[in-house]
Parts: C-alpha cells; structure tokens; sequence
C-alpha cells in the first residue's frame, strides 16, 4: 500500500468560474481527504473554478498546495493569491510536464477541454512508461462516462490492448480518489516493449 503522507498528487480539474456547486461539493471532500492523509497539492495554480475551490479548501485546512502556471495566465492575475509556492513557466507543455514531476499520481475531476487533454497525455505517457503512477478519474455524476465509453471503443477496435485499460482506475466520489491511489501499484517500467508489441 502506497503511503502518501508529504507525497505530491496532481489534481486536473476546471479554471472556469462557472461550476455546479455538486462539484464544488466533491471538490470541498477531496480537499479534506487531502489535509486527512498529510499529502500535498500539485495544481495548475488557478483562482477560479474547481481548481481555485481545492486550493482554497487545502491551504485553508492547513495543508500546501504547489501551483504550476505559465506566465501569461499570471500577466492576468489568474494565479491563486494563497498559494505560496508558484512555477511560472512559458508554455502549456512546460506545465504539464511539472504537473507530472515527482508526484505519486494524478488524479482528474470534471473540467473542460484543457482537463481532458492533460488527462489523455498523462494516460499516453504512462502507456509508454513514461509515467508509472496512478491515474485515477473521478468519475462524478458521470461526468466521464462518454470518454471511458471512447477509451473502450478503442480496446474494442484493437488501437489498444485489453491490458490498458488498466492505466487508470475510476472512482465516482472525489473522496475515494486518493484511497484509490494509495491501493493502486506503479505501472511496469516496461510498458514501452508493451505498447511495442502491441
């Protein structure tokens, strides 16, 4: 069982202002299991939506939270003014990247399309073995049911192997997430050769 406590998990989620308050609710119980467990947040560093409402309730409940930004969100004072420790990058791929530095996994709430292209990567990083932790995708309210649906499309019709399906793991309360990391082993260093012999 991994043990998270000081670990750095990444959480993908919404910037934009305009959120359902059930997930701001959910967002609100994986905060708590955050500060619960003693691990810290890896964001993208936003005010605004899920992912300024998670920072907020982390830092607030006395726990750290680490933004990533570029620059030109900052030149428009997007970055969440609690958060302390800050990386402004250049780009969106620099960020990404650091999103994925030294963290012991990932997990991905509802959000827009820069969520889900962060989500993708990650799951085509850890299929090349560049990336070994656990994905894990919150699953609330469906939300994610439509893409999960798509990933199988893609086992089904052979652009993927069955075994890949196992590169993330699906809870449907936030407050399972990182429980869900916690039992959920690295991936296998060889998952290149793998995707090789696909």
């Amino acid at each position: 069982m991994r043990n998270i406590q000081g670990a750095r998990i990444t959480v993908y989620c919404a910037g934009s202002a305009k959120v359902n308050p059930v997930y701001l609710a959910g967002a609100e119980r994986l905060a708590k299991a955050f500060n619960e467990a003693g691990a810290e947040l890896v964001f993208g560093g936003g005010k605004t939506g899920l992912m300024g409402h998670i920072a907020t309730q982390i830092i607030q409940g006395g726990g750290k939270a680490h933004g990533v930004m570029p620059h030109f969100l900052k030149d428009i004072e997007m970055n969440h003014p609690l958060v302390e420790d800050f990386i402004f990058v250049d780009t969106m791929s620099e960020r990404k990247q650091l999103l994925l530095a030294n963290t012991e996994g990932l997990i991905a709430l509802p959000g827009g399309c820069g969520t889900l292209e962060e989500l993708l990567e990650a799951i085509t990083l850890k299929r090349l073995g560049q990336y070994l932790k656990p994905i894990i995708i919150v699953n609330q309210e469906g939300f994610y049911t439509p893409q999960l649906e798509m990933l199988k499309r893609m086992v089904d019709e052979d652009f993927m192997r069955p075994e890949h399906l196992n590169l993330w793991t699906v809870v449907s309360d936030p407050a399972e997430a990182l429980e869900a990391i916690c039992q959920t082993s690295d991936w296998d260093a060889n998952a290149l050769q793998m995707a090789v012999n696909k």
